[in-house]
């Protein structure tokens, strides 16, 4: 599939997976791993994964203990060291923000064309009307 490992990827980070953890054995960590991988390339919430990759709840538990457990600096390493160190990536500290998106203040200008306003009838009495006083009665 589009975001799936090829088998020279699957190659560089099998070997880097934790191993003999207490617990239940672990199914099939490449279909986990692909599933991963497909939500953060496509952005996409973790309910969204598709069923080929399995249950999201794997996917999403195993990504989080991980990221815990400094495993996936481990795999970014060996990812790193198997291309002789030239692998580039691009994270949004590098990108150029759109203006609307750069945290300017926003301003609402509002633009009353002078037909409407003519059109508009007062909503009070005029200021021109005496103040009523209090009754001498």
């Amino acid at each position: 599939m589009r975001y799936d490992l090829t088998d020279f990827e699957w190659s560089i980070i099998e070997p880097v997976l934790p191993r003999g953890r207490p617990g239940a054995k672990r199914k099939n960590d490449r279909r986990v791993m692909n599933g991963i991988f497909w939500v953060l390339r496509a952005g996409a919430p973790w309910r969204d994964l598709p069923e080929r990759y399995g249950p999201y709840t794997t996917a999403y538990n195993r990504f989080n203990r991980w990221r815990k457990a400094g495993i996936w600096d481990c795999l970014m390493d060996a990812v790193t060291k198997a291309h002789d160190g030239q692998v580039q990536m691009i994270d949004s500290s590098i990108v150029r923000v759109h203006h609307h998106a750069s945290g300017v203040k926003k301003r609402v200008e509002i633009v009353v064309s002078d037909a409407v306003v003519a059109g508009l009838r007062p909503r009070s009495t005029p200021a021109s009307t005496g103040r009523a006083g209090r009754s001498r009665s």
